[in-house]
């Protein structure tokens, strides 16, 4: 038996299916004229229904950008966090533009290609609670987050920030208690109902936070930040042809001012990357 060209005829297969599959999700969406992103329903102000019951959000608006410079329709869907964050989307969806912070778990099963804005994670508590004031205060206390998270990995003690992962986290506090939830809405509806009467605190970022310490004066922030999330486009592994498409789009997101004026219209300032 001659294995050389058994051989040979091995890599060029294997080659011309790595090739064939490097372009899946770019061919997909040229030939259905169509971008398919998943994002959550409810996460404002990135993802929201609004009056209209229209998804609405700074990350609806960039997923609107991103489909039209690639010249085609944009159709999201809503899955659960869960579901997003698990990764292996078979086809299902092509992008997530969902606020989603790199790990070294989630790079098991997702490609990064690019960071698009930066938020600092933050304790919010309830205005009248008189016992946090920094992460120490979080041991024996119940803390709501959004399931899945990079919070509830912060209070798990094991958070590893993607690309940097040389910093040296704090986690100054045991024993805490950590409540899962869907949305941020419903954690922040159970602590508005009282400081411990369901949670102690919840544990989100800056500027998810900010509309509803403005609006809503049964919250407020106790103590520093805790650390800096880079929030990054996520798509699925190993499609070397889409990852330097969805590059090129945010360079010129980037460069033409779309992503800095989307920043401004939601947030009040540029948190663009």
């Amino acid at each position: 038996m001659k294995f050389q060209p058994l051989l040979a005829l091995g890599l060029t297969i294997l080659a011309a299916s790595t090739q064939a599959f490097a372009g899946v999700t770019l061919d997909r969406i040229e030939q259905k004229k169509e971008l398919v992103g998943v994002l959550m329903e409810s996460y404002p102000p990135f993802s929201f229904l609004n009056d209209q019951n229209q998804l609405d959000g700074f990350d609806v608006d960039v997923a609107k950008a991103v489909a039209d410079k690639l010249g085609v329709k944009l159709r999201l869907e809503t899955p659960s966090w869960d579901v997003i964050a698990a990764g292996h989307w078979s086809g299902r969806y092509d992008i997530c533009i969902c606020s989603m912070t790199p790990s070294k778990a989630r790079a098991e099963v997702f490609d990064f290609p690019v960071e698009y804005y930066a938020s600092p994670a933050v304790i919010v508590v309830n205005a009248k609670d008189d016992s946090i004031h920094s992460a120490k205060d979080l041991s024996g206390k119940k803390v709501g987050l959004t399931s899945a998270s990079s919070y509830e990995s912060y209070l798990n003690k094991n958070l590893v920030i993607e690309g940097a992962e040389d910093t040296q986290l704090q986690y100054p506090f045991e024993n805490v208690q950590i409540a899962p939830y869907d949305t941020d809405n419903v954690a922040f509806q159970d602590l508005g109902l009282g400081a411990g009467v369901r949670l102690d605190a919840v544990l989100t970022n800056l500027v998810t936070a900010q509309p509803r310490l403005t609006e809503d004066k049964r919250f407020k922030l106790a103590g520093e930040p805790l650390y800096s999330e880079p929030n990054s486009v996520a798509i699925e592994k190993g499609d070397a042809q889409w990852d330097a498409k969805v590059r090129d789009v945010f360079a010129q997101l980037k460069q033409d001012g779309t992503l800095t004026r989307l920043s401004q219209k939601w947030i009040g300032a540029d948190i663009s990357q």
